[in-house]
């Protein structure tokens, strides 16, 4: 099991990409979140000659196909075939209020859309004419002048982010590899999502290893009761937020927790000052060993093996905890 880090709070992405390779890390993932995860991706491959750099993820519908065919392809000559494109859908609400986009069938949706950006590479990389023509996407022309220069390194494999059946089954379909969501668990895992996966890889005669399984988890510890406790509760307050998505409730349910959802959906629409902190204290120790790794730096590589191992091909540690990265050396020991 590989493990990766995440650059997205990084406050100098060329250092700490440059760190983390050092370190052992074998790749760096940047979300689109409150920032551009390109820009972020650009500047890690300029600093780094070893790991991967990949978005986690990047919103796929708030872009035409043919903008994010440009920017990965030159990201995959820029990191010298080192790029992952992980894509995303986000929810209605924020492709439709915040990026001004259209939104329908979701699953169908990135279907056609990998399509297209699979159908300009070809154009660009073995001279096969543009010709896609979709319900939602249509790309019929592309020029010399607006071809980009072949390089030795093709187009960047194409990673696709699911939680409910229907996408993730889609990733066995037709995606090099399934970002699985960090609300989710091992049992949910086991259960639900790579059975979806392997129905995906059936339809298409595909095998496991043609896909790669990747998992932001959580994980809490520290160095001192200090760090164990911050951490702690930036855990809990981040299942507590993401189980109040009521697309994330099937996770709940799988436990018998559907309740919690309703709970935290009810607080996340409440007009309390202090909703988030009362969503967070709903998140008991049961709930946090379930979603989360509870284990210190010493021991939180053979606890995340004995979890994932099998389940999971890369992981790596949410960020946003505030355990400084060189605590988590023992764990990149302990998963090389």
């Amino acid at each position: 099991m590989l493990l990766d880090a995440s650059l997205t709070t990084a406050e100098d992405p060329a250092a700490t990409a440059r760190d983390l390779e050092e370190r052992g890390y074998a790749g760096v993932w940047a979300s689109e979140v409150a920032q551009d995860p390109f820009l972020l991706l650009h500047t890690a491959a300029l600093a780094t000659s070893r790991v991967s750099v990949g978005t986690g993820i990047a919103v796929a519908f708030a872009r035409s196909p043919m903008t994010l065919a440009y920017t990965a392809y030159d990201l995959q000559r820029y990191s010298r075939g080192r790029f992952v494109l992980g894509l995303g859908t986000q929810i209605q609400a924020h492709v439709e209020r915040r990026f001004s986009m259209p939104w329908s069938a979701p699953a169908a949706r990135m279907r056609e859309y990998l399509g297209a950006l699979r159908a300009i590479w070809a154009t660009w990389t073995d001279d096969v004419p543009l010709r896609f023509r979709g319900e939602h996407y249509r790309h019929t022309l592309m020029t010399p002048m607006f071809t980009p220069a072949r390089h030795a390194w093709g187009a960047p494999p194409v990673h696709l982010a699911a939680v409910g059946p229907l996408m993730t089954r889609l990733a066995g379909e037709a995606a090099d590899g399934l970002l699985a969501h960090s609300f989710t668990t091992e049992r949910y895992l086991r259960e639900r999502t790579l059975p979806a996966l392997h129905e995906g890889l059936d339809a298409e005669g595909r095998s496991r290893a043609d896909v790669q399984v990747s998992l932001p988890g959580f994980v809490v510890g520290g160095r001192d009761d200090a760090e164990r406790s911050a951490a702690a509760a930036a855990v809990r307050g981040q299942i507590a937020f993401y189980g109040s998505t009521p697309a994330y409730r099937p996770v709940l349910e799988l436990h018998g927790w559907g309740d919690l959802g309703d709970e935290l959906h009810a607080l996340s629409t409440s007009r309390s000052e202090d909703k988030w902190q009362a969503m967070a204290d709903l998140v008991d120790d049961e709930v946090l060993g379930t979603f989360a790794v509870v284990a210190d730096p010493d021991e939180a590589g053979a606890a995340l093996l004995a979890r994932f191992d099998g389940l999971v091909d890369r992981f790596s540690i949410y960020p946003g905890t505030g355990v400084p990265l060189a605590a988590w050396d023992p764990v990149v020991q302990a998963l090389r």
